[in-house]
């Protein structure tokens, strides 16, 4: 079945990525040399696979709150589940400067995994409007998943380094 193109289609799937592209701005800025300085497990994405990840799945979960505002009835009917999904959104958009800005991975470990939680639930109701909507959060989940197990790992394997400088600081 072909998609109709619509303007609440495409700025459905525009909106997601508006946060993701101020974030890239933020996570390129640190990269080098502080990112790079921290100790990361070997399992850990290459720096470069992470734009492509998330772009695709912004636009996944632009799509899917496109589906539940269209077969939810709209803003005033799908009010719900689109809330959990700005919710979801602020929470995304809200770890990149906690982690990468503001260098407070224990912090962005907390957030990250209240992040997981809104991102279940989200496919949760998600799925309760349109199945194919909470389907395709699936895929965020994962990549949600894996970065709450990396930002974990950091966590643990970069703890002295970061107490020692929260300690500089005070």
């Amino acid at each position: 079945m072909p998609v109709k193109v619509s303007l609440p289609l495409v700025i459905g799937i525009i909106h997601p990525n508006i946060g993701g592209w101020a974030s890239s701005y933020l996570t390129r800025k640190n990269l080098k040399p502080w990112f790079e300085s921290l100790k990361r497990p070997a399992w850990a994405p290459p720096n470069w696979a992470f734009a492509p990840v998330w772009t695709t799945l912004y636009c996944t979960m632009g799509y899917s709150s496109y589906l539940v505002w269209r077969d939810g009835g709209g803003f005033r009917e799908a009010a719900v589940p689109l809330a959990i999904y700005g919710t979801n959104l602020i929470l995304n958009w809200s770890w990149p400067p906690l982690f990468f800005g503001l260098h407070k991975i224990k912090l962005a470990l907390y957030e990250i995994v209240v992040l997981w939680g809104s991102t279940a639930v989200l496919g949760v109701a998600f799925y309760n409007v349109n199945p194919l909507a909470g389907y395709l959060i699936v895929p965020y989940l994962a990549w949600t998943t894996l970065a709450t197990a990396l930002n974990y790992t950091i966590y643990r394997d970069n703890r002295e380094s970061i107490e020692a400088a929260d300690e500089k600081k005070e």
